[in-house]
């Protein structure tokens, strides 16, 4: 994949922005653990990038996919994980499926708001008991007349105490686990919702993440996206993109962490020398440096193949496998030959070292990464469709 004039473009945009509206910032919403999410989006709506790859009719810009993945990889200069992280939900998780399968009157709404900036989503997957097991959520939908009643917990859900809305994967039947769920939106500010606790976590600390309850939620069955029982499907679609935007977010923050530490090893003095005239730490950068390259290709690739419309299950399975695995490997070896300097709160190493350790746990562990490339390998047997 080759970046285009336009492509750049976007990016230049994206980092002026960044530079000027939130780097400056980052230092107090780490420590504040939240940042202001309708503020930034709305700036970011303004400039046209919350839709780059959704309909016009509903304010986008009508791009193809790398278009939103050159602004993902842009994000990687924000001095934290949470923040990125906070758009690449309202970009590349909670509105694929809007935008592909919700009806007109839903996509103006809910779409058209959130790539203007004008609202926050979310998406709502996980729950205490069901986290990579999405088959396996409990959380249900029952009718009453045109409406659904819902009620369950969802957790771990970003964005969740500051969204308008949440695109809710829900049981809408009794039937087999993956045929009996819909996609639903949901706003936040119905009546029997709950944002029961603000979860704190070791790393993403700018990003808010939720335990809501749901005690039965009244929303129009207008409100569900696509058909009912496919949301499983709609919901494993979606989930390529988010993993996507994984890598490609990940790609700058590696760079810079490793930039970061040869700066660093030329001025640490060492056995008369510097860190950086050690052998073993010169190999081990060149390596890591090698291996950020290829998770590069592999992720633009990928991006190339989805663009021209084909199922890259496999691929963005072992982007985001390979960026988990990466940044952990980068963030730990280099906090290493930080030394005692590397152990310290504010060093942006050990920033990485903390927000980056969820790659390998979000939008599917890495043990369910390889569990899905042994089946698309033949290697293991897919269970039976119910």
């Amino acid at each position: 994949m080759n970046y285009t004039h336009e492509h750049l473009e976007i990016q230049k945009t994206m980092r002026r922005f960044i530079d000027e509206r939130i780097n400056p910032h980052v230092d107090a919403w780490e420590a504040e653990e939240a940042f202001p999410a309708h503020e930034v989006f709305a700036g970011l709506g303004a400039l046209g990038l919350l839709g780059l790859n959704k309909p016009e009719a509903y304010g986008g810009a009508g791009l193809d996919y790398s278009y939103a993945m050159a602004l993902a990889e842009a994000l990687g200069h924000v001095r934290c994980g949470g923040v990125p992280m906070a758009i690449g939900v309202q970009t590349d998780m909670c509105t694929p499926a809007l935008a592909r399968f919700g009806s007109d009157e839903l996509r103006r709404e809910f779409l058209a708001p959130a790539i203007a900036g004008q609202t926050v989503g979310c998406i709502g997957v996980s729950e205490p008991g069901a986290g990579s097991d999405v088959a396996g959520l409990k959380s249900h939908a029952r009718k009453d007349g045109g409406d659904y009643l819902i009620s369950g917990q969802k957790m771990w859900i970003t964005n969740s105490l500051q969204a308008d809305w949440m695109c809710m994967l829900v049981n809408t039947s009794d039937g087999p686990v993956h045929r009996n769920k819909s996609l639903v939106m949901v706003p936040m500010d119905s009546p029997g919702i709950e944002k029961a606790q603000k979860i704190r976590k070791i790393g993403m600390h700018s990003s808010d993440t939720g335990l809501i309850y749901f005690d039965e939620v009244r929303v129009p069955q207008r409100y569900r996206i696509g058909e009912e029982g496919q949301g499983f499907v709609y919901q494993m679609q979606q989930f390529q993109e988010e993993r996507l935007w994984c890598a490609a977010s990940s790609l700058v923050p590696l760079d810079d962490c490793i930039a970061e530490t040869i700066e660093w090893a030329q001025q640490r003095k060492l056995f008369g020398g510097t860190l950086a005239d050690q052998q073993w730490v010169q190999f081990k950068l060149a390596e890591l440096k090698t291996e950020v390259e290829a998770l590069r290709a592999l992720t633009y690739r990928a991006c190339d193949l989805h663009v021209q419309g084909q199922d890259v299950t496999e691929l963005a399975s072992m982007a985001k496998l390979k960026t988990g695995r990466l940044t952990r490997e980068v963030a730990d070896t280099c906090l290493q030959f930080w030394g005692g300097m590397g152990f310290t709160w504010d060093n942006r190493v050990s920033r990485l070292y903390r927000d980056g350790r969820l790659a390998s746990i979000g939008g599917g562990a890495d043990e369910v990464m390889l569990g899905i490339l042994a089946k698309t390998m033949g290697i293991a047997k897919r269970p039976p469709r119910e």
